[in-house]
């Protein structure tokens, strides 16, 4: 590409498209035009993979913060003994992501994608800077304080992070499908490298509250890292075309597509003559430029009404192509967040004691790294078979529940029984939360994939919301936390026994 007074253009065709009309791909990102190929020829490869490994590394931006706050759970138990702060963090991120979702899909009408992912990091990144240096490094809040500060740090958290993420998969689903992959397995890369980070820390520094601080810090540096990579990768040729050709599908004659095509444009079907005044009328009866400027005003608002109501249909129209596989996603994260991370926070072990739950969380996380990399295979799925398949995956929630109540003797007992069935949830939470995201936008023209992008984390965040609500039913079903430790009084009544005998 040749660079010429700060304009980018491509040598490959000769259809010319103007981005300065599309927002939801900035002008800054893809030069003020954009040569469109004829898209079997010359298409510029991704050398040496490194927007794959962008994309990975976004995945792990945008669950690293999240994680960091659930995964030192050990820290919270003691620093909020009684409580149900995972749970409650858990919630509070759920809730404020969905509604994040939502916020998001009337986003891209007015902000470009890579405004609202620096959005997403640099909001993740005060988050954690605010509760390592403030809360856990200097202790500045008292216990109850802390607590509603660790919570509104989430959801600061939740929302950046949220509004990053469903603008990530509108972005990779204008790329081939295999960029999809690349950032949800970065998602569970996220949550193993998180897990990594919190076993490393606790073992190398006794220390609670520093081994946190230290823990966080990393955590921080990761985040800078993922921004850093993304800022790098977005102007690569590989990209640029890619979402050209998508721009090009939705405004093949180099007009700005309806809100249906991603963006609404108000686009007057009038001549321009019938939208202002005439310089002589204008100049003899300023009240009759007035009178022009309120018409004009009306006009566009009745515009906005019936593209608004366009972008609608058109969102109806996709969801009712793909609906099997947003039932597959939010069944499956539905499940997922049921148990994890929850359930598995409760269940307790005596020989491991505080590691139990974050050996848990961390199996949980390697096996939904490697889920998600076993969905790059070739497995054509149809979607209704798909939706099944990740619904049978509710039978993982009683066994889970059997390792945890009753909480003074459960009836799956051993460790091992845990570890099992973590394992399997995290191994298929991979899979199925991440092929019905690859799959969806091959159902879908090129113009509908960003939309396809946005429905299905729509999707995605309507069952982390019920799965996350029904956790704490689950919870109650546990009964209250005991008052005493269980493997002490075990351990007092054996040795009573003893005794007597």
């Amino acid at each position: 590409m040749e660079e010429e007074n700060g304009e980018s253009e491509s040598t490959y065709g000769a259809t010319t498209v103007s981005y300065g009309h599309m927002p939801e791909v900035e002008a800054s990102s893809l030069g003020s035009t954009f040569d469109i190929p004829e898209l079997h020829f010359r298409v510029p490869r991704d050398k040496y993979h490194l927007v794959y490994l962008a994309l990975l590394l976004a995945g792990v931006g945008f669950l690293l913060p999240y994680n960091s706050f659930i995964t030192d759970v050990d820290y919270l138990h003691a620093r909020y003994p009684g409580t149900s702060i995972v749970f409650d963090m858990s919630l509070t991120y759920i809730l404020v992501a969905f509604g994040a979702v939502l916020i998001n899909n009337s986003l891209i009408e007015t902000f470009g994608i890579h405004t609202r992912i620096t959005l997403g990091y640099g909001l993740a990144f005060s988050s954690l800077v605010f509760i390592a240096i403030l809360d856990i490094w200097l202790e500045v809040f008292d216990k109850d304080t802390s607590y509603v500060m660790n919570l509104l740090a989430v959801s600061v958290v939740a929302f950046g992070c949220t509004v990053q993420q469903s603008s990530f998969y509108g972005y990779t689903s204008m790329l081939p499908p295999r960029y999809t992959q690349a950032a949800m397995t970065g998602e569970s890369a996220a949550g193993l490298l998180v897990s990594i980070n919190r076993i490393v820390t606790k073992a190398l520094v006794q220390d609670k509250r520093a081994n946190t601080v230290i823990f966080f810090c990393l955590s921080i540096f990761f985040v800078a890292a993922c921004f850093i990579s993304h800022q790098l990768v977005k102007r690569s040729k590989f990209v640029r075309h890619h979402l050209a050709a998508c721009v090009s599908a939705r405004s093949p004659d180099g007009v700005d597509g309806a809100f249906g095509e991603v963006r609404l444009e108000i686009l007057d079907s009038e001549p321009k003559e019938a939208l202002t005044e005439s310089p002589g009328t204008a100049s003899d009866d300023g009240q009759a430029e007035v009178e022009g400027s309120r018409q004009k005003s009306l006009r566009v608002r009745l515009k906005q009404a019936r593209s608004i109501k366009r972008g609608l249909l058109v969102r109806w129209q996709v969801a009712k192509q793909i609906w099997t596989y947003m039932l597959a996603i939010g069944s499956a994260y539905f499940i997922t967040l049921c148990l994890f991370p929850g359930i598995e926070s409760e269940v307790t072990n005596c020989t491991l004691g505080d590691w139990m739950p974050i050996v848990l969380m961390a199996i949980f996380n390697l096996f939904d790294f490697i889920g998600k990399i076993t969905a790059a295979a070739p497995v054509e799925w149809e979607g209704g078979w798909l939706a099944l398949a990740s619904s049978i995956r509710v039978l993982l929630v009683p066994l889970m529940m059997m390792c945890a109540a009753p909480r003074d003797s459960p009836i799956l007992q051993g460790p091992g029984w845990s570890m099992f069935i973590s394992m399997l949830l995290g191994l298929t939470n991979g899979y199925f939360g991440s092929v019905p995201m690859i799959l969806a936008p091959r159902e879908v023209e090129d113009e509908q994939k960003e939309i396809t992008g946005n429905i299905m984390m729509l999707s995605y965040s309507l069952g982390l919301t019920a799965g996350s609500g029904l956790a704490y039913g689950l919870k109650a079903i546990l009964g209250p936390e005991l008052t005493y430790d269980p493997c002490t009084a075990a351990n007092t009544t054996f040795h009573n026994s003893t005794i007597l005998l």
